[in-house]
C-alpha cells in the first residue's frame, strides 16, 4: 500500500510538472517581450526620423540651388531672352550657368572700358585745371598792369620766345633719344613725350623762356 501510494504521488507530482512547463511555456515571457515590445518601436522611430531629417535637408538644398537658378535668371538679362533654337522651353541648368559666364565676362570688358575712359578724363580735368590757372594769371596781370598789353611784341621777341621753349625741348631730347635703330628711336620719342611734354612741365618752360627774355629786354 506505502508502495503504491507512493507510486501515485510520483506520478501526480510528474503530471503537475509536465502541466507546468506546458502551461509555463504557453505563457508569454512578459519581461522579455515588454522589453522588446517598448525598444523595438524606438529604434524604428529613431531611424525614421534620421530618414525624415536627411530627406528634409536634401530637399532644403534642392530648394536652395533652384532658387539660385531663379535668381540667375532673374539678373541676367540674357536668360530673359530665350533662344529661337529652344522655343519656349525652359532653360537648363547648363544653359543658364553658360550665360551667366559670358555676362560676367561683358561685365568685366566693360569695366575695363568705363576705367579707360575714367583716366583719360582725369587727365582732360588735370589739363583743364592747369588752363584755368593760366589764364586766371593771365587775366591777373592785365588787371595789374592795364598799360602793359599795349605795348606790340616784335617778331623779333616772338622768335626769341619760341627758340627758347625749342632750345630747352631739344636739350631733354637730345638726352633722352637713342638712335641705334629705328624701332629704339620710335620708342625712345613716345617716352619722351610722356615723361617731358606734359602740360605741367611746358607750362614751366614756357614760364622760365618768359622770365628769362623779360630780364634781358628789362
Amino acid at each position: 500500500a506505502l508502495f503504491i501510494d507512493n507510486a501515485r504521488k510520483g506520478s501526480i507530482v510528474l503530471r503537475a510538472n509536465s502541466i507546468g512547463s506546458t502551461s509555463a511555456s504557453s505563457v508569454p515571457n512578459t519581461d522579455d517581450e515588454d522589453s522588446d515590445y517598448h525598444q523595438e518601436p524606438y529604434k524604428e522611430s529613431y531611424k525614421d526620423q534620421r530618414r525624415r531629417a536627411h530627406t528634409q535637408a536634401e530637399q532644403k538644398r534642392r530648394d536652395a540651388i533652384k532658387k539660385g537658378y531663379d535668381d540667375l535668371q532673374a539678373i541676367v538679362p540674357t536668360c530673359e531672352q530665350q533662344d529661337l533654337s529652344i522655343g519656349s522651353q525652359k532653360l537648363s541648368k547648363a544653359v543658364v550657368l553658360q550665360k551667366t559666364i559670358d555676362y560676367i565676362q561683358f561685365l568685366h570688358k566693360e569695366k575695363k572700358k568705363q576705367e579707360e575712359e575714367v583716366s583719360t578724363l582725369r587727365k582732360d580735368v588735370m589739363a583743364l585745371k592747369i588752363m584755368k590757372v593760366n589764364y586766371e594769371q593771365i587775366v591777373k596781370a592785365h588787371q595789374d598792369n592795364p598799360n602793359e598789353g599795349k605795348d606790340q611784341v616784335s617778331d623779333e621777341v616772338k622768335f626769341n620766345i619760341f627758340q627758347g621753349i625749342m632750345d630747352s625741348l631739344f636739350q631733354s631730347f637730345n638726352a633722352s633719344i637713342s638712335v641705334t635703330n629705328f624701332q629704339e628711336l620710335s620708342a625712345c620719342v613716345f617716352r619722351w613725350i610722356e615723361e617731358h611734354c606734359k602740360p605741367q612741365s611746358l607750362r614751366d618752360i614756357v614760364i622760365g623762356v618768359l622770365y628769362q627774355l623779360k630780364s634781358q629786354v628789362y
